[in-house]
């Protein structure tokens, strides 16, 4: 056997281990990052789906008109809706300044143990009139109760 025929497979046989290391290197993250990835649902998506108490998601929608109660200390009860569904939440914490009936908001959180109300960890609110989370965009397009403020388009 040839010097150059040797060579070829040894730089054959590099390439496939580097392959084979980037392949699994690939594989380990985004084994990863499963676990960590929160995925959006609305009200409609939890109704129809559940969720059970071990899994940390996302819930966007509006703030349900008067639904905002303080249930003492820092303990605040709301419920979000898609106009089709609406889920009560509890937080405790300082609500965002933005956060207000009527408004777009994202909650991410858990099913509590009752599983019926949502535990938010965090709560984020619009930041401007023009602003409103894609995902609660698209899932109040979908349910035919999209409102624009500003007249705008809804986001694509």
């Amino acid at each position: 056997m040839s010097r150059a025929a040797t060579r070829k497979k040894k730089r054959l046989y590099i390439a496939l281990l580097g392959l084979i290391s980037l392949g699994t290197a690939t594989a380990l993250v985004l084994t990863a990052f499963e676990d960590n990835l929160v995925f959006f649902y609305s009200p409609t998506d939890i109704a129809e789906k559940g969720l059970t108490p071990e899994q940390y998601v996302r819930i966007g929608g509006l703030v349900e008109e008067g639904s905002v109660r303080q249930l003492g200390d820092s303990r605040i009860a709301f419920r979000v809706t898609d106009m089709a569904h609406s889920i009560p939440v509890t937080y405790t914490g300082i609500l965002p300044d933005l956060f207000r009936e009527g408004q777009g908001v994202v909650a991410q959180g858990s099913i509590g143990d009752d599983g019926a109300t949502f535990v938010a960890r965090e709560v984020l609110a619009r930041h401007d009139e023009n602003y409103m989370p894609a995902e609660v965009a698209e899932a109040l397009k979908a349910s035919g109760e999209w409102r624009p403020e500003s007249g705008q388009p809804p986001p694509r």
